[in-house]
C-alpha cells in the first residue's frame, strides 16, 4: 500500500499548501451583514437538496459505560469525577436496543467512555454481535485503537465510527487533557484513518466548539474533512458542531459561539464540501433546529430523550408525567416544612417519630425526643453523609442496571 502522509504530520507542517476550497471556506467564516447570511443559507439550502433530498437520517445514543481513565476538564465522564460508574451488561444492553428497535430507531450509536478494563475490546466486540441482531444500522464513539483492533468490530457488525478530536488547537488541547492516553494528540486525530483502513465505511469527526476560538476550530476542522475525503474516499465524511455546556467538575465554556455564528458555520461548511453529513444535537433550541434543518443538516439525534436516556436508562424513555394541580409546598418552603415536622411535636401527640429507610428496604422509627441528635441540624448532616459517591457497582434501581451522568456535546 503506498504510504500517505497522515493527517496530524500535516498539521505540523507550517508551510502546508492551503487549498483554493479551504480559501474560500475561511472567507465564508469571516463578520457578514444580514443580507449576507441570508444568502448564504439559501445557497445552503439549494445546495442540500440537491445533494440529500428532503431526507433526514435519526439515531439513538445507546450509552454502555461511563467508566473512564482520561481527565477530560470539559467532559462529565472525566475520571477525577465523582459521579456513579457504570458498565451495562450484555443483557441489560440488548434490553435497551430492543426497547428502542419497537419504537421505530434503525441506527444506534454504541457510546462510552475509555477504560481497558471495564470496556476491553473483546466486551465491545460481543456488545456489537448483540446489538446487530436487533437494528441494522451500529455506530461507534468509543477508545481510539489501532486498526487490528478496530478490524474485529468492523467485521462483528459496526459500519460507523465517530471520533471528536475536541480541539484542533495542540496547546489548547494540551491544557485541557491532563491525564490518560488521550492525551496524546495524534493518537486521536488519525484515529479515523485507522478506522478506514480497518474497514469502517462511515466516519464522523467534529470539534467542541467552546474550547478556543471558534473560527480558527472550523478551519482546522474544514482542513481535516478535506484531507479525510481524499484519504478515506470510499467512506461517507460526517462532521458534527456541538456547542460545549457547563459539565460535572465545574467546567464552563471559554468561548461562546452565537446562534447566528452556528448559522454561518454551518452554511459554510456545507457550501464548502456539499458532500459531507453535517450532525446536529437535539438539545439545541427548537427554534434555530427547525431553521437549521432546512439548511444543511442531514442527520439528528434523538436529544429529546437524551438526557432522560443517560440519566435513568430505560425508565427515562418512558414519557413523563403531565402537570398536576399547582403544589401546596413550594421549592422554598421544603426546608421549613421539614424543619417543623422533625422538631414541632404535633397536636394532641405524646413523641414526634420519622422512618428512616435501610438498604434492604426495611424501616425503623426514631424517637426524636429520645434521640437530641436526631433535629433538623442532624437530618441534613445525615443526608450529605448518605449522597451517593463512585462506584462500579450497577444500581439495583433501574432495569438496565443503574445511572449514568454526562454533559456532551
Amino acid at each position: 500500500m503506498l504510504s500517505v502522509m497522515t493527517f496530524a504530520t500535516l498539521l505540523k507542517n507550517p508551510s502546508r499548501r492551503v487549498s483554493r476550497i479551504l480559501t474560500e471556506f475561511s472567507r465564508r467564516l469571516e463578520p457578514i451583514d444580514d443580507a449576507g447570511l441570508s444568502d448564504m443559507a439559501r445557497q445552503s439550502q439549494s445546495i442540500s437538496r440537491r445533494f440529500f433530498g428532503r431526507t433526514m437520517r435519526l439515531f439513538a445514543p445507546l450509552y454502555f459505560s461511563n467508566e473512564c481513565i482520561n481527565n477530560c476538564v470539559y467532559c462529565g465522564f472525566s475520571r477525577d469525577n465523582r459521579i456513579l460508574r457504570v458498565t451495562l451488561t450484555l443483557d441489560q444492553i440488548e434490553q435497551e436496543a430492543r426497547y428502542l428497535a419497537e419504537r421505530g430507531f434503525r441506527s444506534l450509536l454504541l457510546v462510552s467512555g475509555e477504560h481497558p478494563k471495564f470496556i476491553p475490546n473483546h466486551y465491545v466486540e460481543e456488545v456489537i454481535q448483540r446489538v446487530s441482531q436487533i437494528v441494522p444500522s451500529i455506530g461507534l464513539e468509543i477508545a481510539p485503537l489501532e486498526t487490528e483492533d478496530y478490524r474485529p468490530l468492523v467485521q462483528a457488525g459496526a459500519e460507523a465510527l465517530v471520533v471528536y478530536q475536541e480541539t484542533y488547537d495542540r496547546d489548547v488541547y494540551a491544557t485541557l487533557h491532563t491525564a490518560g492516553p488521550k492525551r496524546d494528540f495524534d493518537w486521536r486525530v488519525e484515529c479515523p484513518e485507522r478506522g478506514y483502513d480497518a474497514g469502517f465505511r462511515r466516519l464522523g469527526i467534529g470539534a467542541l466548539f467552546g474550547l478556543s476560538d471558534w473560527r480558527q476550530e472550523a478551519l482546522r476542522l474544514a482542513e481535516h474533512v478535506e484531507y479525510l475525503l481524499r484519504r478515506c474516499w470510499r467512506a461517507q465524511i460526517t462532521i458534527a458542531l456541538p456547542r460545549l455546556r457547563p459539565a460535572a467538575g465545574g467546567f464552563t465554556p471559554k468561548v461562546k459561539l452565537s446562534d447566528r455564528d452556528l448559522i454561518q458555520l454551518l452554511c459554510a461548511f456545507r457550501i464548502s464540501f456539499p458532500q459531507i453529513g453535517i450532525v446536529l444535537s437535539t438539545r439545541e433550541p427548537a427554534a434555530l433546529r427547525d431553521l437549521l434543518m432546512n439548511l444543511g443538516v442531514t442527520t439528528m439525534t434523538v436529544g429529546k430523550w437524551r438526557a432522560r436516556f443517560v440519566e435513568r436508562r430505560l425508565d427515562g424513555l418512558v414519557d413523563e408525567d403531565r402537570p398536576g394541580r399547582p403544589p401546596s409546598i413550594m421549592l422554598d418552603q421544603v426546608e421549613e416544612v421539614i424543619v417543623a415536622t422533625l422538631e414541632e411535636k404535633p397536636k394532641n401527640a405524646n413523641r414526634l417519630v420519622y422512618a428512616t429507610g435501610s438498604p434492604s428496604g426495611s424501616g425503623s422509627a426514631i424517637d426524636v425526643e429520645e434521640d437530641p441528635k436526631k433535629t433538623s441540624q442532624g437530618f441534613w448532616h445525615s443526608v450529605a453523609k448518605r449522597a451517593p459517591v463512585c462506584t462500579g457497582a450497577p444500581s439495583q434501581q433501574h432495569p438496565a442496571g443503574g445511572q449514568g451522568h454526562t454533559i456532551q456535546p
